[in-house]
């Protein structure tokens, strides 16, 4: 059977899984984890992942991902070889350890965001390695227990999870566990594995031909998410292949965007809270990563800010639909 050629591009959201050979484990014991763990944490922090949710099963792992400077397939490589290459030396085995590649899901962020973390986080108490929610709480293996306030791991992003809650951060933690709790009865999720889901990999030009059958795509079960999602990602996918936007200084880009925007290009760095400035410096955040596909780590030391607060810039323009296309043109040119 030929491989569905996957869709990638920075800024991407995408639920990501990878199983066992022969359903065979794929972490022995809490070593394998940490490591798998540490390789993780170490893609994150050289901001080639944003990692909101994540959860280690004997024989599987799930995440839920952004793209960061580099492709998805260049990430997962990395950490799926690298792992592999750990734990056969340390178990005295030859062969694969995974089984075929991974699979990875384009999703729709709303509906889709909350439900994604919650339901990833929610397997191993599905699945019985915790007996219940408390025990979900101090489980270091999912994203849960750093959401919660259990485990404090720096390199994963909690503030776009608790800014969906409002408050305080403790107020924000205990309305995400509640938001959990609620989810215990659900079961398994068929709508949240199927249905629209589109796997990513391999150039956007894969969405593009999806154009010779609308109707096919609509119902394919690599498409997660409404007819209107899709046709924002042929939109992107015809910028892509087009070459529309150019790649541009960013001191240029800054003082465009800082212009058209009503602000002073100085004003975008230093973390200024003003509602104009930071609404400049997310427009900013977004079209450096998501149009030019360049780095959030070089943008955050170009501003004077965390590379957290560059993704969850970047996440609010994309919650709030993107950016007008004759704006991007002009800051683009």
């Amino acid at each position: 059977m030929v491989r569905q050629a996957r869709l990638d591009a920075p800024g991407v959201l995408h639920h990501v899984m990878a199983r066992g050979i022969e359903q065979r484990p794929i972490f022995i014991d809490d070593r394998d984890r940490d490591e798998f763990v540490r390789r993780l944490s170490d893609l994150a922090l050289e901001g080639k992942l944003i990692v909101y949710a994540w959860s280690l099963m004997p024989n599987h792992f799930h995440l839920l991902v952004r793209t960061g400077k580099i492709s998805l397939s260049r990430s997962m490589r990395s950490l799926l070889t690298g792992y592999a290459g750990y734990f056969n030396r340390r178990h005295r085995r030859h062969g694969h350890v995974f089984q075929n590649r991974f699979k990875s899901i384009i999703c729709e962020e709303e509906p889709y965001f909350l439900e994604l973390v919650r339901y990833l986080h929610l397997n191993p108490l599905r699945a019985g390695i915790v007996k219940d929610l408390k025990g979900l709480d101090r489980y270091p293996y999912t994203g849960h227990s750093i959401l919660v306030g259990s485990i404090d791991r720096l390199w994963q992003d909690t503030e776009d999870v608790w800014n969906r809650f409002g408050g305080t951060r403790r107020e924000a933690a205990k309305s995400y566990r509640a938001f959990v709790s609620d989810g215990v009865g659900q079961g398994r999720r068929p709508d949240l594995m199927g249905g629209g889901l589109y796997r990513s990999m391999g150039g956007w030009r894969a969405v593009a031909d999806l154009r010779r059958g609308r109707e096919a795509y609509r119902s394919d079960e690599r498409v997660l998410g409404s007819s209107a999602f899709v046709e924002v990602l042929l939109e992107e996918a015809d910028a892509q292949l087009k070459g529309r936007y150019r790649q541009v200084e960013l001191s240029k880009l800054k003082k465009r965007i800082a212009k058209d925007m009503g602000v002073s290009s100085h004003a975008l760095a230093g973390g200024g809270r003003s509602e104009n400035v930071s609404r400049a410096r997310a427009v900013l955040c977004y079209v450096w990563m998501h149009y030019l596909g360049q780095s959030g780590r070089v943008l955050a030391e170009e501003l004077g800010v965390s590379s957290q607060a560059v993704y969850a810039a970047f996440s609010r323009v994309e919650r709030n639909g993107g950016l007008d296309a004759e704006a991007l043109e002009r800051w683009c040119r």
